[in-house]
Order: C-alpha cells, then structure tokens, then sequence
C-alpha cells in the first residue's frame, strides 16, 4: 500500500528533527537482523543517549538535504537503518561499529559528525575517539598542567630557605 503525500511530508519532518538535533548520525544496512538483536542494539544506543530508527530511504535523504547535509545516493541503497547520536556521538558510533564487526546482518555504510559527512572508515576512526567525559578530563589536565607547573616554580625557592632553616635548627649529630 502505497504512502499518503501527507504520512511523507510527516516522515520527512520527523527525520528531520532527529537529525538537527543529532550530533552525530551513523547510516546502516541491516539485512537478516531479528527482532531481539535489533531490539538490543536499540537498548545499547538508548543507554549512550541516541536512537535507533529503521527508514525509508528517499525520505531520510530528503531530510538529510533540507537541513543542508550532503546525501549521497549510495548511502541509502538497500534496507537503511540510523542511529542518531543525541549527546555523545563517538559513544554511538563505537556501538554500531562494534556490532557491525561481530554481526553478519549490520554493515556501516556512512555517517555525519554535526553536518560533515563521513565516509564509513571516518565511522571508525570516530568510533576510537574516547568517550566525552575521559576527552574533558584530558582537555582539563592539558589546561592545568602549564599553572600547576607555575605554582611548584614559585614555591620552590621558599622550600629551599626553609630546608637551609631547618638544617642549621637541628642540632649536628656528634660522630660516636
């Protein structure tokens, strides 16, 4: 049966939507996928803060088109399934490609980070990216490293006097 104009434009609109406000979106085929594996990746995608939808492709790529993201024709071939990463996109990718490896029915076939398409190798490399708390702990360190450093400079030349204060308050120890 075929889709009414308005269930499209409604398809359209909705994909749309997940996708301004999607961080990152990963683009896949599924093929042969039963319900309990699919309904387990969904879960997985859920708990790294995204979603996990099954679509139609013409729609998605019109979507994709009006919120100004390249959409080539090849990445909407066959059966399509995304995941729209809504707050942590390496964590949604790492996900997808995990699964993709040690499922025969999921192939990663593209992706986008905000609105830069990827290729599916640009998936992985996204997937080996840690995960957003560990990259703000580093970032944090890297910021810090240069003022904790200033303040052992400063402090150094006082240890130094008070070590000299303290060697000439102790009393020498008399060889026996």
């Amino acid at each position: 049966m075929a889709i009414t104009k308005e269930r499209k434009d409604a398809l359209i609109a909705q994909y749309s939507q997940w996708v301004g406000k999607s961080k990152g979106v990963v683009v896949t085929e599924y093929m042969g996928l039963t319900m309990k594996d699919f309904d387990g990746l969904r879960a997985k995608i859920r708990e790294a803060g995204g979603e996990f939808h099954v679509v139609k492709n013409t729609l998605m790529q019109r979507a994709l088109e009006q919120s100004g993201m390249p959409a080539p024709a090849g990445d909407f071939e066959k059966s399509s399934a995304v995941a729209f990463a809504f707050s942590d996109a390496p964590a949604v990718a790492k996900i997808m490609t995990e699964f993709a490896r040690t499922s025969e029915f999921v192939k990663v076939k593209s992706g986008y980070l905000d609105k830069a398409h990827l290729t599916a190798d640009g998936v992985k490399a996204l997937a080996e990216l840690p995960p957003l708390p560990v990259m703000r702990a580093q970032l944090l360190g890297t910021i810090l490293a240069p003022a904790s450093k200033l303040v052992r400079t400063l402090a150094e030349p006082g240890r130094m006097i008070a070590a000299v204060i303290k060697a000439h308050a102790e009393p020498e120890a008399s060889p026996a």
